[in-house]
């Protein structure tokens, strides 16, 4: 969870759809029931403290008769939630990139070098492929990344949200940010108020996931039953009163609104925070240094949230590939045996990343539509432990010391319920009128996908299929001479 990866692609859509106020109050709605997910799922979490998978939690909060169908969703919606995580992250990357290099090269009204489509997806495909590179030949390079991104990320986050608003050479009043409300049907199309207000809050309900993150490192964490709860409701936290700070320090900065999207400004209308950015810096200093030293900062979060979901998305795969989930799951599943890496499962990862990724050359809405599928599947996997644990009964559940005792059911009620809203919401179209290079593909392509898997379960994979298989299980398999799928030859 990152102030810039979430906020920065998506917050100038939404705030064309309604104006600032709806922007602002919709983080502040959007908190309050992720609230509702996270603490459903740091009760499951201290009740699963050795075992941080959503996967895992499925399969057995759903018991032995509902706990095969119940993993094989939740581990195929994380698989493609994650898979679409990268490409937001490359598409936002190379969206960065593109106002960096249109600056650098003296902005769009000097002359300045505009990347045109082509090279916009060589950008998306070259970042996918360099995390795909870091991801099978250098786990010690990412390691020390990682630390650097943290830190990254707090100091950059930091230097953006106090500079900025002390910069701009004025500042919007706070009647403008907190109840200024304006609609902009001449360019979206989209007439309804509350039409336009649900589609402003995507910006939030893309942002605010991610803590699920806290619980798969509970495995190595003491006191994991109290501790993993901790991690995922103050990261919740953090992430509530930053990502706002963070919103209001680029919407108290607008200059002009309606210059922000003008196609003949300075970053051609593209990215309207590297336009806030430019504008802020260019009328203090009459130079647009600082606006791409400041982008470079939020490019970086970009390349480090790749990266990192890169290894996430991997791991997964591998996991499914391991239980014998994915088709050739033999490929998938193999580990390199010097580096320890599912390098296989890397590079499908980067492969399926990359065709998401193709319609860059034709539509004008393709993160629109990633961020729709990485939305859908990540929040989605939340969905089928929650549903699991609000159903089953409650002298069936193990609890741990983070216990909602007569809270769970209701809790769960309004978290599963918000996630079944997110999901739909982020299947709507997003412009108007719907043509070949607005149209969101998202709807088409999960359900294509989605049911081709489930097609697989009831045809083939319900007779088979158990579930999460155990390390010990493959230990044993490994040294007793086993088939390779868990079974030990006696």
């Amino acid at each position: 969870m990152t102030l810039f990866t979430g906020i920065t692609p998506l917050y100038g859509s939404s705030l064309q759809y309604a104006g600032p106020a709806s922007l602002v109050w919709g983080w502040v709605v959007v908190s309050f029931f992720t609230w509702f997910v996270g603490i459903a799922m740091a009760e499951i979490c201290s009740s699963f403290p050795t075992t941080g998978s959503l996967y895992f939690w499925a399969a057995h909060l759903a018991g032995p008769v509902w706990g095969p169908l119940a993993s094989w969703c939740c581990a195929w919606l994380e698989a493609i939630g994650l898979i679409a995580g990268i490409g937001t992250q490359a598409y936002a990357g190379s969206q960065v990139l593109q106002s960096i290099i249109l600056l650098c090269t003296g902005t769009n009204k000097g002359g300045g070098y505009l990347a045109p489509r082509w090279l916009f997806l060589v950008m998306y495909l070259g970042l996918t492929f360099i995390w795909a590179v870091f991801n099978t030949f250098a786990l010690e390079v990412i390691a020390f990344l990682d630390v650097i991104s943290m830190w990254w990320q707090v100091v950059g986050g930091t230097v953006i949200v106090i500079m900025l608003p002390l910069v701009a050479k004025t500042t919007q009043p706070a009647s403008y940010v907190f109840t200024h409300f304006e609609t902009t049907p001449e360019v979206t199309g989209i007439s309804s108020g509350a039409y336009a207000v649900v589609l402003s809050l995507l910006v939030s309900q893309y942002s605010l996931y991610g803590y699920d993150a806290a619980a798969h490192l509970t495995e190595e964490t003491k006191g994991a039953d109290k501790n993993g709860p901790i991690a995922i409701l103050s990261s919740i936290g953090i992430i509530t009163v930053f990502g706002w700070v963070y919103i209001l320090a680029l919407t108290f900065s607008i200059q002009d609104f309606g210059y922000l999207y003008d196609p003949a400004n300075e970053t051609a209308g593209t990215f309207v925070p590297a336009q806030i950015l430019y504008d802020a810096f260019h009328g203090r200093y009459g130079s647009s240094t600082g606006a791409i030293v400041l982008l470079f900062i939020i490019w970086g979060s970009f390349f480090f949230g790749g990266l990192s979901i890169t290894t996430s998305a991997a791991r997964v795969v591998y996991a499914l590939s391991r239980d014998r989930g994915v088709p050739f799951s033999s490929v998938w599943r193999k580990i390199h045996p010097t580096r320890k890496v599912p390098g296989n499962a890397v590079w499908l990862c980067a492969a399926v990343c990359a065709l998401l990724g193709l319609p860059i050359l034709w539509i004008n809405v393709v993160f629109t539509a990633i961020t729709s599928i990485a939305t859908i599947g990540w929040v989605g996997g939340y969905a089928v432990p929650i549903f699991a644990r609000m159903v089953m009964r409650e002298e069936d559940f193990r609890p741990g010391p983070f216990y909602l005792r007569g809270a769970s059911r209701p809790v769960c009620l309004v978290a599963f319920l918000w996630i079944c809203y997110t999901c739909s919401v982020f299947l709507l179209p997003t412009v108007y009128p719907i043509k070949m290079d607005t149209f969101n593909y998202a709807p088409i392509a999960l359900g294509v996908v989605l049911g081709l898997i489930m097609l697989w379960w009831v045809v083939d994979a319900r007779k088979w299929f158990t579930g999460p298989v155990r390390n010990i299980d493959e230990q044993i398999d490994h040294n007793a001479g086993g088939d390779g799928n868990g079974n030990v030859k006696v």
